[in-house]
């Protein structure tokens, strides 16, 4: 987004946390895989001070928001482009928000991402706007159309992109993550497929009947996906079509294992939440696997994928 924003003709300073990657950028300038470098400022977080007059792009994990927004002021002009749903973040009642379907992998310690998978980037408001704020919506987003890799869509209301996201994110990140696979192979191994749909149906159901709206991300509407994957011998045909593209995407769950946090809270956790009394054993599973693997400072494995079929199947007995 930065690298956009910058082709685009704007002011960007990058915040990292981490010294080494700072200096990288610094000395090497931004880049993305296949394009030549930009050289925009870089600051380390610990020494930066947040601009009165400008705006917070906060594409981070949703775990470092409370690190991070103490540092912003009240009336910070914040757009998050971030997965899941965080109720701290929440609570300061920003108005846009981005949600991107591409996947980006950047390294660890270097500036330095490709994009793994392509995808749109949809930007809007979260609420009730201003005149004032659609101005500055609608500039942002003319802004990374004109120096962007991905194709920006300006849409009314961001919330049901960010639900649909939350449906498959909280269905592929988990089963990736816990298999140590990349995400296509949860549409090549027969158990992580079947984990794999049976998340998106129960993630739809829960979303559905907390009547929270959905929109299109991709080929088909949520609607659509649902029907597909009840309808019988679809989904593995599918199934078949959808494996290319999600072949060697990065799951962005999988190096949070060994660092001790993950996004659970803001994917299954939220799901679990709004669930109330709904069914929801998979979710259950899933966020019970993944806590046991990083409490336990396990090794991914496709025994993970079979202790959380039969957690499934003994609450689904309950």
């Amino acid at each position: 987004m930065a690298w956009s924003l910058l082709r685009g003709g704007a002011e960007v300073t990058l915040v990292d946390v981490r010294p080494d990657k700072v200096a990288a950028g610094l000395k090497e300038g931004l880049i993305v895989d296949g394009h030549p470098p930009v050289f925009p400022p870089f600051v380390e977080f610990r020494d930066w001070s947040p601009p009165t007059d400008a705006i917070i792009l906060l594409c981070t994990k949703t775990y470092h928001n409370p690190e991070i927004l103490p540092r912003l002021g009240p009336n910070t002009r914040l757009v998050p482009v971030q997965n899941g749903f965080d109720p701290i973040l929440d609570q300061r009642l920003h108005p846009t928000e981005g949600i991107a379907s591409f996947v980006s992998e950047c390294q660890r310690d270097r500036p330095v991402t490709r994009i793994t998978r392509p995808g749109c980037l949809h930007i809007g408001a979260r609420r009730n706007i201003s005149g004032e704020e659609q101005i500055e919506l609608a500039a942002l987003a003319a802004t990374l159309s004109k120096g962007s890799l991905f194709p920006v869509e300006l849409v009314l209301d961001v919330q049901p992109y960010k639900a649909t996201k939350l449906m498959y994110n909280a269905a592929i990140s988990p089963l990736a993550a816990a298999a140590g696979v990349d995400n296509g192979e949860l549409l090549t191994d027969s158990l992580a497929k079947e984990l794999f749909f049976g998340l998106i149906q129960e993630n739809y159901a829960i979303l559905r009947q907390a009547k929270v709206g959905l929109a299109r991300i991709g080929p088909f509407h949520p609607d659509t996906v649902s029907r597909i994957l009840r309808t019988p011998g679809l989904p593995s045909v599918m199934a078949m079509f959808f494996r290319p593209s999600l072949r060697g995407t990065y799951c962005s769950m999988a190096p949070d294992i060994a660092t001790g946090r993950t996004e659970m809270d803001a994917y299954n956790g939220h799901l679990i939440h709004l669930a109330g009394s709904f069914p929801c054993p998979r979710n259950r599973a899933a966020f019970a696997v993944i806590k046991k693997i990083v409490d336990e400072r396990l090794s991914p494995a496709r025994e993970h994928l079979r202790l959380m079929k039969t957690m499934i199947q003994k609450d689904t007995q309950c």
